[in-house]
């Protein structure tokens, strides 16, 4: 017999937004599901990939508020000052730099660095425990939208009958597609390059952005850990063709690439992890909702990773959401969704 599941919530899509708004519905008693077409990663901690997320403050609270950032396996590394400067690849920066301190606004920091694979450990441990959450991955879905409600059908045989689904499968979203929902985009021209670095010299919590010809490049720093006691992360910007080139480098080579734009202010840098690399362009869904169904994180927008404010967009549309559903009421009724895309689509805009 086929089983039936019945949510408020059926979220499609398991990354760190999707699962974030999951946690943080259940954790106040709202029944929702999540699916994802992949199988989750293994609760052990995975090897060191490279990469790592700038967690704002209100990201932080979010986290916090549904359980995950107290499961982190270990602190994350605060970002505790900013150097922004310019310059030339292998050049000294511009001696005119903007220095900004969180102290002097009376925070303690401007963000964590949280390292991928402790964020998705974090939530997988917080969404075993959730007694008002379904997980199901793998899985795929095929869902039917009508206005009293939604019907999601699982390749495992199962149904979930939910008032409100939840696109959060990415930029490539078949949700929204099959909402017809369109997107305007801008091409970069860019290819973003990602990873981590091993440094001499301590970085005391401060990051850099330095703004180069063919795009900033930033070094973020990263929580000391047994393998790694000084490390940060990098986001690169250059010209697609530069990039590729770069990317083809041993790694030797490759480091010093990284030195001739980061300089030498840590000594010298060792790549570690993996290298990770995208072509940059900018999406924005042309609307947020349609019937019985809400986009959120990179399913309604994308951004230039430039002060890294992707995923922390994101976690505003989750925060933004689950505010709305925990007032009560039906949580797919149009009102309330009209409400949500007045709320978050004009912040992505900015």
């Amino acid at each position: 017999m086929t089983q039936t599941i019945d949510v408020a919530v059926c979220i499609i899509g398991a990354g760190p937004v999707g699962a974030t708004l999951a946690t943080a519905l259940a954790s106040q008693s709202v029944a929702c599901a999540v699916v994802d077409r992949a199988k989750l990663p293994p609760m052990e901690l995975p090897e060191f990939d490279g990469r790592a997320y700038a967690i704002a403050r209100t990201s932080r609270t979010l986290l916090e508020a549904a359980g995950v950032w107290q499961h982190l396996p270990w602190a994350p590394g605060p970002i505790r000052r900013i150097r922004c400067a310019d310059g030339l690849p292998g050049e000294a920066p511009s001696p005119l730099m903007l220095h900004f301190d969180a102290a002097e606004s009376g925070s303690d920091a401007f963000g964590w660095m949280v390292e991928a694979r402790a964020l998705r450990m974090a939530l997988n441990a917080r969404m075993r425990e959730l007694a008002h959450l379904t997980v199901r991955a793998p899985a795929e879905a095929r869902v039917e939208r009508h206005a009293e409600g939604a019907v999601v059908q699982l390749s495992t045989g199962e149904t979930i009958r939910a008032r409100l689904v939840v696109a959060a499968e990415g930029r490539h979203s078949p949700l929204r597609r099959q909402a017809g929902i369109g997107t305007a985009g801008h091409d970069y021209r860019q290819l973003g390059i990602v990873g981590a670095i091993a440094h001499e010299r301590p970085h005391g919590e401060e990051a850099l952005e330095q703004f180069l010809p063919h795009g900033p490049f930033a070094q973020l720093p990263l929580a000391p850990t047994p393998e790694h006691p000084n490390a940060s992360a990098i986001v690169w910007s250059e010209k697609r063709a530069i990039g590729e080139r770069v990317l083809a480098l041993p790694d030797e080579a490759y480091g010093r690439e990284i030195q001739r734009r980061m300089g030498d202010h840590l000594g010298r840098v060792t790549p570690i992890g993996r290298r990770w690399s995208y072509p940059l362009s900018a999406m924005h869904a042309l609307r947020y909702t349609d019937t019985r169904l809400a986009l959120v994180g990179d399913a309604a927008h994308g951004i230039h990773p430039i002060a890294g404010q992707g995923l922390n967009l994101g976690f505003r549309d989750a925060a933004a959401l689950a505010g709305l559903v925990l007032e009560g009421g039906d949580p797919g009724d149009a009102a309330l969704l009209a409400r949500y895309q007045a709320a978050r689509r004009p912040d992505a805009l900015l």
